[in-house]
């Protein structure tokens, strides 16, 4: 049994399995973010110097999702996110807290199962403030006539999953025993015993965030990066290369 290894920089980590990623390939995968932009502003400095120290030809960032709610700055997270999609590349996965941004703007749900899940918190970080009768309608024109259009842009472009190698980026986790291309995008965002529980080999090793753990969690199939970070103040960022995986 692999033990659960405690965050810290370029500290190597057992083998999750012999899954390996292209010659001269490193992915940097960082966990659930939640509002906490002073977290990912550092994880972006340490990334930025670990690829001074040890150079790659290609680099590839990958978000995990759940960049908004529960802590205090959603919006500033969504511009840091947004200029390294755009200066770096980098890949952003759907998180179900922004499969709830994105169906309660487009009316398609209420406003109260993602108040359930922090989404006072972001409100308050574009300057809105929840007042007394107050319905879905009346928040969500006012999230509309304030949300930045490049953050629109960004929440248009996040993808639910990212394949590189061996490895399957995604929010949450796949339903077991369905192929990695006939996955739905609703258990990429939300699975979670079923995929958690699960031993069997998904085709890839599956690198998740969505349910917290103190240390990050590496299974035989699957490993989990999602550190709490909003709570905690641990932000995980995997650096993974061949079949080699550090921790920042």
């Amino acid at each position: 049994m692999v033990e659960p290894l405690m965050p810290s920089s370029h500290r190597a980590a057992p083998r999750a399995s012999v899954a390996v990623t292209p010659l001269d390939t490193r992915v940097y995968a960082v966990g659930d973010i939640h509002g906490r932009a002073d977290l990912v502003t550092e994880t972006f400095a340490r990334i930025d110097e670990d690829l001074a120290r040890r150079p790659v030809r290609h680099a590839v960032e990958v978000y995990l999702g759940d960049y908004i709610d529960r802590g205090p700055h959603s919006s500033a997270v969504i511009d840091a996110l947004a200029v390294r999609m755009v200066r770096r590349g980098a890949v952003c996965l759907r998180g179900n807290h922004e499969a709830l941004m994105e169906s309660f703007l487009l009316g398609r749900i209420e406003f109260e199962p993602w108040r359930r899940l922090g989404a006072l918190h972001t409100l308050a970080s574009y300057g809105i403030t929840c007042r007394p009768g107050d319905t879905s309608a009346d928040l969500r024109q006012r999230l509309l006539a304030v949300l930045p259009r490049a953050h629109e842009l960004f929440l248009q472009c996040l993808q639910d999953s990212y394949c590189c190698g061996d490895f399957m980026f995604v929010h949450a986790g796949v339903r077991p025993g369905v192929p990695i291309d006939r996955q739905n995008a609703h258990d990429l965002n939300w699975i979670r015993s079923e995929f958690l529980d699960s031993n069997l080999d998904h085709g890839k090793v599956i690198v998740h965030g969505h349910t917290p753990v103190p240390h990050p969690d590496i299974k035989h199939n699957r490993i989990n990066i999602d550190t709490g970070a909003w709570k905690s103040g641990t932000l995980t960022c995997a650096a993974i290369e061949g079949s080699a995986i550090l921790f920042l």
